[in-house]
């Protein structure tokens, strides 16, 4: 025995450098050289790949490997290349491969001189492979990324499903099946379907202590990330981003502000994609900005920082991309930024899909929402989600609930007034109308339903609306409230949350952190992302300096500086142009041709109340500097039909209107009097025109109601663009 271990060591030693095995590693190895079934769950950068390369080196035979990426397998097939002589001792079979390569690979392995071969699932599903490999000798299968065979993980791919038949069909040989993030239902779930419940499961803690989990909401959040990136100069790490589109703006924003940043997603082409990898692999670039196309594989030990602009999709989801951080056991830190508003997005994406489907990605996204807002330790929350128990004390600070603890309070009464007001309201309600109900707040919405005459309303009005909105995610993260997809967010009550109206228990609530005011939620402006108070009384001031302005001018109000303009003015004092044009909506035209008055009342009001200004409003605005936005400008001057400026940028009408009204109202003249004219005759253009002229707000609803349905929203919006290009600039 003491001579294997030798021999295994030496092994170690002679292909991959090392003297000594981490965690199950040895054991593993062995049990796979013994001939038997093997299941290792072992956290991102534990060294899962040595487990299968070893024994495939030191077997007869090849070793299949089954890999769901093609820029994985190239990677792990480099790698091994690396710790031999002979090209021939690994390959990858896949896609991208001519007839040419492909008859190579095929060659080396009949001849004996290919220890590895990497396959996509997709590839073994042809007869021909299956054929030729059924005529050579094969040491074992194994299968990496195994969580993808579950219907439960959170990377679910069908053709993994047809592994084991397909398997069977090649050769009756051991099989290890690998993945970072397995909960227990998902790992039965994969025993079951590879039929190997007979397997001996090598189970690593899921522990990673060196890393530091923080949850901060959505607020400001480009601004928070360039300072966050910033305190951490020198330092490599990982922006990750839903969609491609953001993940352009945020790689561009960086690098305006002097952080070496590249974009990272499936939509550039593969050249493309291997060169920002490697030049973040080889630090000419300190960050990479990525959708989850990046990181698997990606075996870079210094990552410092994961940061998600995004709330992921799932636990599993969020401890793989974290688990880049911090491999080599230094510093990791990772942050999450959280806003609600993200999770309804990302519900809406499962619309469309099979139930069954829809079903396990609400509740892998119900975990998540419990997760970012959970108050016990992250640390103990990720490692009992997988199945693990972990005391908190041992967390060491090492999370934000732990560093800063938040405060707990009994909130059984709160929670049973707001389902009874749930089941009175017929469940026919989302959110928002529920909060101003219970708190007792008259908006539109109430009135018209009458609601305000029903015994229950105000009920809560001893607490605000933000209160409620806390009250509900809470119930809706411990089952007694859920939200209906169909209906956009429409509250029903759960069989759990009637039983709890039926017999109410002891139901804690947690002091949250400011997760309602986030970027999303322009009519929440309590806090700013310093925590300094939205300023009431300078805002009262401004709005009747705009009001005497418009009078002056004899032009509407909004046409001067629209409202989240003024409150953006309210929590950061700007005093100087510069400062002014960073501002919210406010562009270089806008600012000089209004600011003045402006800025000398808040320089004067600052001085007077000896105001403490935010320092952070150095961060410079992609704002008229995107070529995409110089691009669509350039494209109106040519009077080209806005579908087709659409079509041309990959992008939807109500994105391109979106982007024209940014561009209006930061203060830059936008002349679409030609896509207008092609819409709607004169009299019905002056007719909304002086609609505008004469309307206390710009308000596309109100202008809607006005007109009785006769213009449509896209209507009312171009003409509202006329109006302020010509008005305002």
């Amino acid at each position: 025995m003491l001579e294997v271990k030798e021999n295994l060591k030496s092994a170690l030693h002679t292909y991959f450098g090392f003297d000594s095995f981490k965690g199950n590693q040895e054991a593993i190895i062995n049990n796979v050289l013994n001939g038997n079934n093997s299941f290792v769950i072992m956290p991102t950068g534990g060294g899962k790949s040595l487990c299968y390369q070893l024994p495939a080196l030191l077997s007869e035979g090849t070793a299949i490997v089954v890999s769901p990426l093609i820029a994985l397998m190239k990677n792990q097939v480099d790698a091994i290349r690396n710790v031999s002589d002979a090209e021939s001792i690994a390959h990858f079979l896949n896609s991208s491969l001519s007839k040419t390569e492909i008859t190579k690979v095929k060659n080396d392995i009949s001849e004996g001189k290919t220890k590895l071969l990497y396959v996509a699932p997709e590839s073994l599903t042809k007869q021909e492979y299956i054929d030729f490999l059924t005529s050579v000798d094969i040491s074992f299968f194994a299968i990496d990324e195994a969580h993808c065979i579950s219907e439960w993980g959170h990377d679910f791919r069908p053709e993994y499903r047809r592994l084991r038949e397909i398997f069977e069909k090649i050769s009756n040989v051991p099989i290890i099946a690998l993945t970072a993030t397995a909960t227990p239902k998902v790992q039965l779930d994969i025993q079951k379907n590879l039929n190997m419940l007979d397997a001996k499961v090598f189970k690593s803690s899921f522990n990673r202590d060196n890393l530091y989990y923080e949850i901060r909401p959505k607020k400001d959040v480009e601004k928070e990330i360039i300072k966050f990136i910033r305190q951490k100069e020198g330092k490599s790490g990982i922006v990750y981003c839903l969609s491609r589109k953001k993940v352009e703006e945020m790689a561009e924003l960086l690098n305006v502000n002097g952080i070496n940043a590249l974009p990272y997603h499936a939509g550039l082409d593969a050249v493309t994609r291997a060169r920002h990898q490697d030049m973040f692999l080889m630090e000419e670039a300190e960050v990479i900005v990525a959708t989850i196309a990046f990181g698997m594989g990606i075996d870079k030990p210094d990552v410092r920082f994961v940061i998600h602009h995004d709330i992921p999709k799932s636990v599993e989801s969020y401890y793989q991309e974290t688990g880049r951080a911090g491999r080599d056991g230094g510093e990791g830190e990772c942050v999450v930024f959280y806003s609600y508003k993200d999770i309804e997005k990302l519900e809406k994406f499962l619309q469309g899909k099979p139930v069954a489907e829809q079903e396990i990605g609400k509740q892998l996204l119900n975990e998540m929402v419990s997760y970012s807002e959970t108050s016990v330790c992250r640390r103990k929350y990720i490692l009992h989600y997988f199945g693990e128990e972990f005391q908190e004390e041992k967390c060491n600070n090492m999370c934000d609930n732990c560093k800063f603890p938040r405060e707990k309070y009994e909130g059984k009464d709160y929670v049973h007034l707001l389902i009874k007001t749930v089941l009175n309201l017929q469940e026919q309600f989302k959110a928002k109308h529920i909060c101003a109900f219970v708190a007792g707040n008259i908006i539109a919405d109430i009135k018209s339903y009458k609601h305000d005459k029903h015994p229950l309303f105000g009920k809560g009005k001893d607490k605000d609306e933000n209160f409620w909105n806390a009250v509900i995610r809470q119930s809706i993260v411990g089952g007694l409230l859920s939200k209906e997809v169909e209906t956009y967010g429409t509250l029903k009550v759960t069989k759990k949350g009637k039983q709890f109206i039926d017999e109410p228990k002891s139901f804690f609530l947690i002091k949250e952190h400011d997760f309602s005011n986030t970027d999303d939620d322009n009519e929440n402006f309590i806090l700013n992302g310093k925590g300094g108070v939205f300023d009431e009384e300078l805002y009262d001031l401004l709005v009747d300096l705009r009001k005497s302005i418009s009078k002056q001018k004899k032009i509407p109000p909004f046409v001067i500086f629209q409202e989240p303009s003024l409150k953006d003015m309210c929590l950061k004092y700007p005093i100087t142009m510069d400062e002014l044009t960073n501002i919210q909506g406010v562009g270089t035209g806008k600012a000089s041709r209004y600011g003045e008055p402006f800025l000398d009342l808040i320089s004067k009001y600052v001085e007077e109340n000896d105001i403490e200004r935010p320092q952070d409003m150095v961060v410079k605005s992609l704002v008229n500097k995107s070529g995409l936005k110089v691009q669509l400008i350039q494209n109106i001057d040519r009077k080209l039909p806005l579908e087709d400026i659409a079509n041309s940028q990959g992008k939807s009408f109500q994105d391109v209107l979106d982007e024209i009204e940014q561009i209006v109202s930061s203060g830059t003249r936008v002349n679409i009097n030609y896509y207008i004219d092609s819409l709607l005759d004169k009299d019905n253009q002056e007719e909304i025109y002086d609609y505008f002229k004469e309307a206390e707000s710009d308000d596309i609803v109100e202008s809607y109601h006005f007109f009785d349905g006769d213009y449509t929203e896209e209507e009312l919006r171009l003409m509202r663009i006329k109006f302020m290009s010509e008005m305002a600039n």
